[in-house]
């Protein structure tokens, strides 16, 4: 009769009124993380996360580490283009335009130390 009667503070049901506590706790805790993460990766990583070659999150974050210390913001931003369409990072290359030219040249350095640094 006293187990019926202190049925909610039975050892087994607070064990399990924890462990359910737990799991959310994780959860959003977990979730809490996923959020910060994606929130905090840079256009770069953004970038090649959204890409169709299945990428690594570590790949990516490798490269956009790379491109913190090698590219401005405003290159960033004009190098995920390439990404969403190869295609212009062949025109940039091939254009007569003095700031393409000068653009290019860094990009390039970018690539090579990506190559070298995250390979």
């Amino acid at each position: 009769m006293l187990d019926q009667e202190a049925g909610s503070r039975h050892p087994i049901t607070q064990v399990g009124t924890i462990g359910r506590s737990m799991k959310n706790i994780v959860l959003v805790a977990a979730l809490a993380v996923l959020s910060t993460t994606t929130a905090q990766a840079g256009p770069i990583e953004r970038a090649c996360l959204q890409s169709d070659r299945g990428p690594s999150r570590s790949l990516c974050g490798c490269i956009q580490d790379v491109a913190d210390m090698t590219l401005s913001g405003s290159d960033q931003r004009r190098a995920i283009k390439f990404f969403r369409d190869p295609h212009q990072a062949q025109v940039v290359r091939q254009s007569d335009r003095r700031d393409d030219e000068a653009f290019w040249k860094r990009y390039k350095r970018f690539g090579q130390a990506a190559a070298s640094y995250c390979g």
